[in-house]
C-alpha cells in the first residue's frame, strides 16, 4: 500500500501550523507531506502595516521557512498554485507541474475586495504581501522626495487610507509616528501633510465597544489622522479618490486595507463560494470532498448567532492545529474533533506604545494593550520557532 500523500496549499498561518502539527503527531514514514507556498518564507500578517509605513525593515516581518518546517518530514515546492481539480486530487502549479493527493489542505490567503470601487485595483495600493509593503514605503518616500522639486504639488503629501478596521487603524498609527521622519529627511513642513483615513461604514474598528473605539480615534486624531466616518468611496482615480457625496481628495498615496476576500483560485477550482471563501463543515471540510480542508482565509466557518467569524490570524492558527490533528485522526481511523474556536482576546496597535484591546472580559488601553499585544506576537513567534525566533524577531 503506498504512502498518503498530504498537500498543504500555502504557508500562512492555517498552512503552517497544519504542517508543524503533523511534524508533532505523524510517525515517521505514516505520510508523505508537501508544503507548497510563492515564496520560501511565511510572513507574519498582521506586522504588515509596519513595513508599509516604514517604521519596521519589510524583513522583520518574514520567516524563512527553513526556521520553521523540519524538511525531513515536510517537503517543501516553491511555487504558485493555478487551479486544483478534486475529482482528480490534483492540483497544477503555474509553470505547469502537476501534484497528486490523497488529502488537500486549502490556505491560499486572501485577495483585496474591492466592493466593486471604480479604480481600486489600478490606482490603490494594498497591504497584503513583503513585495507590497515594500511598494508602499517607496512610493510614500518617492512622494515626499518629489514634493521639493514641484512644491506646488502639496498633494503629494496627502495619504488617504481606505477602511477604518484593524489594518487601517493601525497602518494609520505607523504612519504618524513615521511622518516626522519623512519631513526631516526630506525638508517638508509638517503642517503640509494629511493623512485621511475613510470608511464607509459609522464607525472604525468594528468588534470593539464604543470606549475603546472613541479612544483609538482620540489617540490617532491626536497624532493628525483626519477620519471621515460614514463616508463611502465612489472611485479611485491617478489624483486620489472620489467620495459618494461628490467631494475630491486628491492624494499622491491611496491604500486600500476595506476587506479581503478568499483566494481566486478556489473558486475558480469549481467549490462553492461567499466572497471567494469556502463555508466548510465541523471538520473545516469542503462540501462534498470528505478529504479537502480549508483553512485560514479561504474559510467560512459561522458562530451560534450565525454570523461568520472574521479570517484573524488567531483563528487561522486554531484551525491549523486542528486541522492537523484531524488528518493525524484520518490515517489512524480515529474520530475526528471538530473545530471551535477559543478567542483568548482581540488587540490593536495605534502606533509606538500605544494601543487597544480586551482580553476575557478585561479592556486595554494604551501601554498594556501594546505590551499585551508584543506578549501575544512573542507567544505566536516561539510556537512556530521556539526561543530563537522569538527573541530575534520581536521590536522592544
Amino acid at each position: 500500500m503506498s504512502t498518503p500523500k498530504i498537500l498543504i496549499l500555502g504557508a500562512g498561518y492555517g498552512g503552517i501550523l497544519t504542517a508543524l502539527q503533523l511534524e508533532k503527531k505523524l510517525n515517521y514514514n505514516e505520510a508523505e507531506v508537501t508544503l507548497v507556498n510563492k515564496h520560501d518564507y511565511h510572513y507574519i500578517t498582521t506586522w504588515l502595516h509596519e513595513p508599509a509605513a516604514g517604521t519596521a525593515p519589510a524583513d522583520h516581518a518574514r520567516v524563512d521557512l527553513s526556521r520553521i518546517i523540519d524538511k525531513n518530514k515536510t517537503k517543501f515546492v516553491k511555487g504558485v498554485v493555478k487551479s486544483i481539480q478534486p475529482e482528480n486530487q490534483t492540483v497544477t502549479l503555474e509553470d505547469g507541474r502537476e501534484l497528486a493527493y490523497d488529502y488537500l489542505v486549502i490556505g491560499l490567503g486572501s485577495s483585496p475586495e474591492t466592493f466593486g470601487i471604480e479604480g481600486l485595483k489600478e490606482y490603490a495600493f494594498s497591504i497584503r504581501s513583503i513585495n507590497s509593503v515594500r511598494q508602499i514605503r517607496e512610493h510614500i518616500e518617492y512622494k515626499f522626495a518629489s514634493y521639493n522639486s514641484e512644491p506646488h504639488r502639496t498633494d503629494y503629501l496627502t495619504i488617504v487610507v481606505g477602511g477604518a478596521g484593524f489594518s487601517g487603524t493601525e497602518f494609520c498609527g505607523e504612519l504618524a509616528d513615521r511622518i516626522p521622519e519623512l519631513c526631516k529627511e526630506f525638508d517638508v513642513d509638517p503642517n503640509l501633510v494629511k493623512i485621511y483615513n475613510v470608511e464607509a461604514a459609522p464607525t472604525a474598528l468594528p468588534g470593539f465597544d464604543k470606549e475603546l473605539v472613541d479612544y483609538a480615534m482620540e489617540v490617532l486624531t491626536r497624532k493628525g489622522i483626519e477620519f471621515r466616518l460614514g463616508t463611502p468611496i465612489k472611485q479611485c482615480t491617478p489624483e486620489g479618490i472620489i467620495l459618494a457625496d461628490g467631494e475630491e481628495i486628491k492624494a499622491g498615496t491611496v491604500v486600500w486595507t476595506g476587506g479581503v476576500r478568499g483566494n481566486e483560485v478556489v473558486e475558480k477550482s469549481g467549490f462553492e463560494v461567499m466572497r471567494g471563501r469556502i463555508k466548510v463543515d465541523e471538520f473545516l471540510r469542503a462540501p462534498g470532498y470528505d478529504n479537502v480542508f480549508v483553512v485560514g482565509d479561504c474559510a467560512l466557518i459561522f458562530n451560534d448567532q450565525g454570523r461568520p467569524y472574521p479570517p484573524t490570524a488567531q483563528i487561522a492558527v486554531q484551525e491549523g492545529e486542528n486541522c492537523g490533528e484531524n488528518l493525524a485522526n484520518l490515517l489512524r481511523n480515529a474520530e475526528l474533533k471538530p473545530f471551535v474556536p477559543a478567542l483568548q482576546g482581540t488587540l490593536a496597535s495605534l502606533g509606538k506604545g500605544e494601543g487597544i484591546g480586551v482580553v476575557g472580559s478585561k479592556k486595554l488601553f494604551g501601554t498594556s494593550a501594546a505590551l499585551m499585544k508584543k506578549a501575544s506576537d512573542l507567544r505566536y513567534l516561539y510556537k512556530i520557532g521556539g526561543v530563537g525566533l522569538a527573541l530575534s524577531k520581536v521590536k522592544l
